[in-house]
């Protein structure tokens, strides 16, 4: 699939434009552990390329003594307080994925800021000729304005639920709020110009990679 052209805009509520500058700019996502760390580390390492991390930004701005950390101790207090009066990031997401309001509240105070920290890290970059964004709300959220293209990690939601389980510990309903609270895989397929089929070994993933990098479909 080719790039949609800047300005267009195949869904009302979300725009669709995208960078038209000089830099390659690649906007990775997927769903929850559906292997986008694993394809970041690839571009990354095999490749030499700067990757940009929302979820990095994300408990950077979380972090002790930020204006958004104290946003949330302020809205939700000690529920999501650790002893020392730290945010307890666990408790946070528990929460939220629990709370569908709650999380687009705490979406609508990060998204920006977030978006903040691309711009920043993309201009710090400006001389590179290629930059990896990797966020996995970059369609729900609009990030890939600031793509050139958008690649996306696909898996069976089967094989997704699995994964998730055994990473983050949770409880079967706890992970399947988590994928639930993301764009289906499937809608996400008609917005991307490279999907990663992450069902094989990394073997077979790191040639997908190598091939959509040199520009070869996939």
């Amino acid at each position: 699939m080719t790039a949609a052209p800047c300005g267009l805009e195949p869904e009302p509520s979300h725009s669709r434009r995208r960078w038209c500058g000089p830099q390659r700019r690649i906007g990775l996502t997927g769903g929850i552990a559906t292997g986008k760390s694993t394809v970041a580390a690839i571009l990354s390492g095999s490749h030499g390329l700067p990757v940009l991390d929302a979820d990095v930004y994300a408990r950077q701005l979380l972090a002790p003594g930020t204006t958004a950390s104290q946003a949330v101790l302020d809205r939700y207090g000690q529920q999501v307080q650790t002893p020392s009066g730290a945010l307890d990031r666990r408790a946070l997401g528990r929460m939220i994925f629990a709370r569908p309001g709650e999380r687009r509240w705490l979406e609508a105070l990060t998204h920006p800021l977030v978006k903040e920290a691309f711009t920043r890290d993309l201009a710090w970059h400006h001389r590179a000729a290629t930059v990896v964004l990797v966020a996995p709300l970059l369609l729900e959220a609009g990030l890939e304005a600031l793509c050139s293209e958008v690649w996306l990690v696909d898996l069976d939601e089967a094989s997704q639920l699995e994964r998730l389980l055994a990473r983050d510990r949770l409880n079967p309903h706890e992970a399947r709020q988590r994928i639930q609270a993301q764009w289906p895989l499937v809608r996400k397929h008609g917005l991307a110009d490279v999907i990663l089929k992450n069902h094989g070994d990394f073997v077979a993933l790191a040639q997908q990679v190598d091939m959509a990098l040199a520009g070869q479909a996939t």
